[in-house]
């Protein structure tokens, strides 16, 4: 699975400022970036995540994801942190 579709399809289905995926050979990283997401708990966050990206699991063009969340204010410090720009 292309990241750049990772991106898109959690763009347009969550109410996200920025998202940035990572990996390769259907092990996924993704950073999400809203206010609104990351003010629920981490169980509501996967499950936000994880809904729109549910018929890539049962292909198997993604198996594994780890799921990153900030609001837009931590995310402006943090970024840095992190090889996404």
């Amino acid at each position: 699975m292309e990241l750049k579709e990772i991106e898109r399809i959690l763009k347009e289905s969550l109410n996200v400022d920025e998202v940035y995926a990572q990996g390769e050979n259907a092990h996924f990283g993704v950073i999400v970036v809203s206010d609104e997401l990351a003010a629920l708990s981490k169980l509501k966050q996967q499950q936000a995540v994880y809904a729109p990206l549910m018929p890539y699991f049962s292909t198997g063009e993604i198996h594994a994801l780890t799921i990153k969340t900030y609001t837009t204010e931590k995310w402006k410090r943090d970024r840095l942190l992190h090889q996404f720009s």
